[in-house]
């Protein structure tokens, strides 16, 4: 049987997502924003969490941790170079990592620029890679402790996989992202049509995450600083991607 994915919704704009083996029984929760929404997600389902997946120290991704473990007992696991910001962790990961899931087998991507220590998920077997506040729907995460050039590397990573990988990310911002990204790429036919969608599924409430990469290749801007279209479209004809990058960030913070 395929993985199983549930999108979350949390607090006000958070989310968190179970990865469900259905073959072995097993579950994973990436971040924990708070407990109880996962808690009775698990209820209804008949699932039980053996893992929690940390992807970086903000309290909006991890407040919820230490409930959720005594309730489960479930292993938490999180970055080595994070662990002195994030709670307890059973295991302590560094890019190139696996975590296994039942049968289910993770790769650890560093994907720090949000923070220092930011990490992903990828899971091949569920075409799914948990990305939190690095690659975000239409946008990306703003740079608290990273320069441009490390987010930028940082986004390639997650950009040279898989096209149908669903893109797993932190928040509901992509209707304001989508405001930004036709600000500076209004010619984009793809993400014209995509901004209408997003706003005809927030209209009635509805996640537009996960998103598949192939269309945030097609339509986010933060992932398409080497496109020669979108450095003319900024007056940076020529520019190297990374300082593309950076202005496109710098603008999305002035927005």
């Amino acid at each position: 049987m395929p993985p199983e994915i549930v999108t979350i919704a949390c607090l006000t704009d958070n989310y968190a997502y179970l990865l469900h083996d259905p073959d072995t029984g097993e579950t994973a929760v990436v971040d924990v924003p708070e407990a109880a929404p996962i808690l009775r997600e698990l209820a209804t389902r008949g699932w039980k969490a053996g893992w929690i997946l940390i992807t970086h120290h903000h309290h909006d991704h991890i407040e919820g941790v230490e409930e959720l473990r005594r309730a489960t007992g479930a292993k938490v696991v999180g970055a080595r170079a994070d662990a002195h910001r994030l709670p307890a962790l059973d295991l302590a990961v560094t890019e190139g990592d696996r975590v296994t899931v039942g049968g289910l087998s993770g790769s650890v991507i560093d994907v720090s620029g949000h923070t220092i220590g930011h990490i992903a998920f990828h899971f091949p077997q569920a075409q799914a890679v948990f990305t939190a506040d690095s690659l975000m729907a239409l946008g990306c995460g703003r740079l608290f402790e990273g320069p441009a050039a490390m987010m930028w590397e940082s986004l390639s990573k997650l950009a040279a996989l898989p096209p149908e990988t669903l893109v797993c990310s932190g928040h509901e911002y992509t209707a304001s992202n989508a405001r930004f990204a036709l600000s500076i790429d209004g010619e984009n036919a793809a993400l014209r049509s995509r901004a209408q969608a997003v706003a005809a599924a927030r209209e009635t409430g509805q996640p537009t995450v996960p998103s598949r990469l192939a269309e945030e290749l097609a339509t986010n801007p933060f992932l398409r600083a080497n496109d020669p279209a979108l450095k003319a479209a900024v007056g940076m004809a020529g520019a190297p991607d990374d300082e593309v990058f950076a202005e496109i960030r710098a603008r999305k913070d002035r927005f």
